[in-house]
This record gives structure tokens, C-alpha cells and sequence, in this order.
């Protein structure tokens, strides 16, 4: 049954998305209004006719916070501007003929573009920025981009306009620089934001990796967006639905196992009676099944037992099961390697471990085990310098009950359930075990788990 929830879910993942989006949207919008109405209109590049005239003489002073006048001469007058014949650029023109002292038709003035007077604050800066660097307040002036062409007796062209720049002028230096400024201001709100939508969905994915590792861990308790908590309820509701069929499951193949003992008692008593050398077989296979089903009882008892996982250290475990397996005679050793610590079930572990060094010893002939770990995984191996498996095997003989050595002895090797056991108690902890036929001959139980 699920829980109760930690709290009330919190708006939905929709709605929270939305609310960041609008949020960035609204910040974005306010620092656009502040930075119009707060920061002054950016001067433009103006130029006094004084100055022009003074770049046509080819002296032209130099400017500080305003780009240099250049001179070029040219075949034909400019094509791509258009002409301005305003009433004041008329009115500039002819103070340029006159300083230039040339008549007013051979003078021209345009622009690739309209000058920027719709806003009158910029007169007032130009006019106090003229003031201020002692030249005549009421002098005329043209605003960048602009071309002012002479016509020479030659019928050659001088040409004036500002130097064209590269990059971003100062006001739009300080633009970016501000917008920038806010960007920095958001981005904690923002990873606030992500964080939050994103730490449910971290331990959702968790809990999934838990459950892979250990089917009996509690159910996920999360409190997020609706989404998410659906999404949860659906993950715990799995989870019981998966604990109870494999419990059903194991306990249907346990008490199976049990009732069958009934029957075998019947007909060892009922064969008292049968001819000696029928009797022998027939007592033989039936002390083969009771073998099997005294087997199986076991590994549904294992498997169905709830070990209280404790941090363990692999390397420690294996050194003690190879010393008791080598006080009785067992060839068994351990390399010198990593210690890591797992989170995990000691007796299953030790029953896992047991069964490969035992399996190496009885097959190989001796056990050599080596401990390492990767970023995410530790990896145990054991060597044996037996024949190998063939390799269409290498997967069967994890199956329950399949031996490639036809018969059932005790002697030849159990009744197959071993590796089968090490490969549910591995695949319990979230990891796995594999068989590889190593070149020159032997066979490597790798053993992987999750750190």
C-alpha cells in the first residue's frame, strides 16, 4: 500500500515551466524599460562644418571620443547614398562652398541614412557637448554617416566622411555591459528554478536504480509537481505488483517443492518389495530428487530471506573465504588490490563468492581472485585453469537445474543450481556475473555490482 504523501503536490511541471519562461520574459522587459528611460540617448558622431572644411585642407583635428575624418579622392562621386537637399543641408552646403571657395553646385552632401533627429534630446546633448569644447554653440554640424563631396577643376572627386568603424560604439558598449549584468542577476533565479524542477525527477530516477538493486526497497516518497507525483505513485504501485509476483512465485515453487517430498516418502517405502537390482536404480533416482527439491527448498529459502545490507569490503571477504578454503587443501589465493566498499548483503555475498572459489577449485583445479572497481562499478574475478565452457554454454549453465555433466552425483558437482544462485544474488544487488574463456585455456567469473 502506498503511503501518504509528504505533503500537498506543488503546481504542475506545465505550470512551473511557464512561470520561469514568464518570469524571464517579465525580468527581461523591466531591465528594457529601466535601461530606456534611465540611461541618456547616445550622442552621435557630429562633425562642425569648421572640421570638415579643415579635413578637405588635409588638417584635420583629432578627436577623442568621436571618429577621425578621412579624405579620398575618387574618379566619380559616391552612387549608393542618397543626396540630402534639405533646407538646412542646403543651408550647410553653401557655408561649405563658401569656406571651400567653390560654388555651391560642386559641393554634395548625403547619407546612407536618414539623421537620427526624432528624438530632440539629441540636439541638446550635440549643443552642450559644442559648448563644452569651447567651439561656437550655434554652429552647424552633420551627424554621422554621412559623404561631403567636392568636385575638382579635374573633374576628380574629394570625398570627406567619418572613418568607419569597427565593433561596438561606447553606448553600445555600455548597453551590452548592463544587459549582461542582468543576465548574471538571473541566472541564480534561474538555477534556483532548474534545480527545483529537476531534483524530483533525480530522485525518481534513484529510486529506479534502486529498485533494480534491491526489489524489497521502501516505496519512493516525493514531493513535486503534479506530474511528478502521479508518475511516483504509478513507479510505487509497480513495485508492489512486482514484490508480490515474485514472492508469489517463489513461494508456489517452494511448496511445490515441499509436497513432492510426500510422494517420494510413499515410494521408497512401496519398493521394499521390488526385485534388488531395480530396487538400487529406482532408490537412486529417487535420492536424486530428493536432492533436487532439498535444493530448490534452499534456494527459495535464500532467495525469499531479507538480509540487512551493511557497508562491506570485498577484498577482506575473499581473503577469509580463500584462508578457510585453503586450510583444507584448496589452491586458492587473492591478489593484492583495491579496497571498496559496497553497500550489501554479507551472508549472500559470501554464499556468491563460496560457490565461484568452489566451482574454480573443483573444474580448474586452483582459484586466483583479483578485486578492482571503475567510476561506478567494483569487479571481481576469479581464475581457474580449467577447460573453459564452450561458448554456445556460457549462458546455459546459469539456468536452474542444467549441468553439462549428465549426472546428478554429489561428487561430479551438485545437481546445478549453483551458479544459477550467483547470478540472483548478484542480479539482486544491481549487478551481474559472466563467464569468459580466457586465450590459452582456464575460465574468469567476472562479478560486477554497483558501488
Amino acid at each position: 500500500m502506498t503511503p501518504p504523501w509528504a505533503g500537498r503536490p506543488t503546481a504542475s511541471l506545465f505550470g512551473q515551466l511557464l512561470a520561469l519562461i514568464g518570469l524571464s520574459l517579465a525580468a527581461a522587459q523591466v531591465i528594457s524599460l529601466i535601461l530606456l528611460f534611465n540611461l541618456p540617448p547616445p550622442a552621435p558622431d557630429f562633425y562642425r562644418v569648421s572640421e570638415i572644411v579643415q579635413a578637405f585642407h588635409g588638417t584635420s583635428p583629432a578627436f577623442t571620443e568621436r571618429r577621425p575624418l578621412v579624405l579620398k579622392i575618387v574618379d566619380r562621386p559616391p552612387t549608393t547614398v542618397m543626396a540630402l537637399e534639405g533646407r538646412m543641408t542646403l543651408k550647410i552646403r553653401s557655408q561649405l562652398a563658401e569656406a571651400l571657395g567653390v560654388p555651391d553646385e560642386r559641393v554634395v552632401i548625403s547619407s546612407s541614412s536618414h539623421f537620427p533627429v526624432s528624438d530632440r534630446r539629441i540636439f541638446r546633448v550635440i549643443r552642450d557637448r559644442m559648448a563644452r569644447d569651447g567651439g561656437e554653440q550655434e554652429e552647424h554640424f552633420l551627424i554621422a554617416p554621412f559623404d561631403v563631396a567636392l568636385r575638382r577643376d579635374d573633374g576628380r572627386w574629394e570625398i570627406v566622411r567619418p572613418e568607419r568603424g569597427i565593433g561596438l560604439d561606447p553606448w553600445q558598449q555600455r548597453i551590452v555591459l548592463l544587459f549582461f549584468l542582468s543576465a548574471l542577476v538571473m541566472t541564480p533565479i534561474a538555477f534556483v528554478f532548474a534545480r527545483r524542477l529537476s531534483a524530483p525527477i533525480t530522485l525518481f530516477t534513484d529510486a529506479a536504480e534502486r529498485l533494480g538493486r534491491d526489489p524489497r526497497a521502501p516505496p519512493l516518497s516525493v514531493k513535486g509537481s503534479a506530474e511528478i507525483t502521479v508518475a511516483v505513485r504509478a513507479f510505487n504501485d509497480m513495485q508492489e505488483r512486482l514484490r508480490r509476483y515474485v514472492e508469489d512465485r517463489t513461494a508456489m515453487v517452494g511448496a511445490i517443492a515441499h509436497d513432492l517430498r510426500t510422494p517420494l516418502t510413499r515410494l521408497r517405502f512401496r519398493i521394499e518389495n521390488v526385485p534388488e537390482d531395480v530396487r538400487i536404480k529406482m532408490s537412486a533416482d529417487i535420492d536424486q530428487m530428493e536432492d533436487m527439491i532439498s535444493a530448490a527448498l534452499a534456494f527459495v529459502r535464500d532467495t525469499t530471506r531479507e538480509g540487512e545490507r551493511t557497508p562491506l569490503e570485498l577484498s577482506s571477504l575473499l581473503e577469509s573465504l580463500c584462508d578457510e578454503m585453503a586450510e583444507t587443501g584448496a589452491d586458492t589465493q587473492v591478489e593484492l588490490g583495491q579496497k571498496v566498499v559496497l553497500h550489501g548483503d554479507p551472508l549472500a555475498l559470501r554464499r556468491l563468492f563460496t560457490n565461484l572459489l568452489e566451482n574454480a577449485v573443483k573444474f580448474g583445479n586452483r582459484a586466483r581472485a583479483r578485486v578492482y572497481s571503475d567510476a561506478v562499478s567494483v569487479i571481481v574475478e576469479i581464475e581457474d585453469d580449467g577447460p573453459g565452457i564452450p561458448p554456445d554454454e556460457v549462458e546455459r549453465v546459469f539456468e536452474p537445474f542444467y549441468r553439462r555433466e549428465p549426472s546428478r552425483s554429489r561428487q561430479t558437482g551438485g545437481i546445478g543450481l549453483g551458479l544459477a544462485v550467483v547470478r540472483s544474488i548478484a542480479r539482486g544487488h544491481g549487478g551481474d556475473v559472466m563467464l569468459i574463456n580466457r586465450q590459452g585455456g582456464g575460465l574468469t567469473a567476472r562479478v560486477q555490482l554497483p558501488i
